[in-house]
């Protein structure tokens, strides 16, 4: 595989029904790195490649720490071992269930139920990898649109390299690029049966899964730590 330059820590579902149907859903398998012929489900307002355009190339997962580019000095098997070494020392977050949302937008299944140990999981994460990213640029700066984010936000940015962490941290699920409200509400009448037999009850995340991205943005799964604290 070619060398990566960003890597993340996502939550990503274990082998099951359920991450066979999210990545049939999205079109791409991020473990195994192969596309999947997408449904053919009646009632979407658009063809399923085009409502998925967006989440395809990250593959299905829930961001714990955003995509970072390695510190200096360091590469794969670096980050790899930090990733390793912290889901050693953390306990797996358990919530209730998975509910489908309309995200300022866009499509997502987010928990139900056990969001301190989610915050409390997500604010350890962001902290124990701090030390394997690099200091953000100013192009990395600009993309995320500071002009738009509130003081505190910024202030997260700045320290941690990302707006939406700490209490400011909102576990999802992406399903869907951004899609008009009609669209939006179509979308979800299709999705809520479709996903609901397969939906984790309770959900849990018991890993910490390493991504890592190729020059062309595509995201990959390379590891899975199970949460062992």
């Amino acid at each position: 595989m070619e060398k990566m330059k960003r890597y993340a820590v996502y939550y990503a579902p274990r082998p099951g029904a359920f991450a066979a149907r999210a990545a049939e859903w999205l079109g791409w398998d991020p473990v195994a790195a192969e596309p999947r012929p997408q449904p053919q489900l009646p009632g979407l307002p658009a063809a399923v490649a085009d409502l998925t355009a967006e989440p395809r190339k990250y593959g299905f997962h829930g961001t714990i720490r955003a995509p970072f580019r390695p510190a200096d000095g360091l590469g794969q098997d670096e980050v790899a071992a930090g990733v390793a070494e912290l889901a050693s020392r953390l306990k797996p977050a358990v919530c209730d269930r998975l509910r489908l949302v309309n995200l300022h937008g866009f499509l997502a299944l987010i928990p139900e139920g056990g969001e301190a140990a989610l915050q409390a999981l997500g604010a350890a994460v962001v902290e124990g990898t701090d030390a394997l990213r690099a200091p953000l640029n100013e192009a990395e700066i600009a993309r995320r649109r500071p002009e738009r984010l509130s003081s505190r936000q910024r202030a997260l940015l700045d320290r941690w390299g990302y707006p939406f962490v700490m209490e400011e941290f909102r576990f999802h699920l992406t399903l869907t690029s951004s899609l008009s409200a009609p669209d939006a509400a179509a979308a979800r009448n299709v999705l809520e049966p479709h996903f609901a037999p397969v939906l984790p009850q309770p959900f849990a995340i018991e890993d910490l899964c390493l991504f890592g991205e190729d020059g062309a943005g595509r995201f990959h799964f390379l590891h899975r730590y199970a949460l062992t604290g």
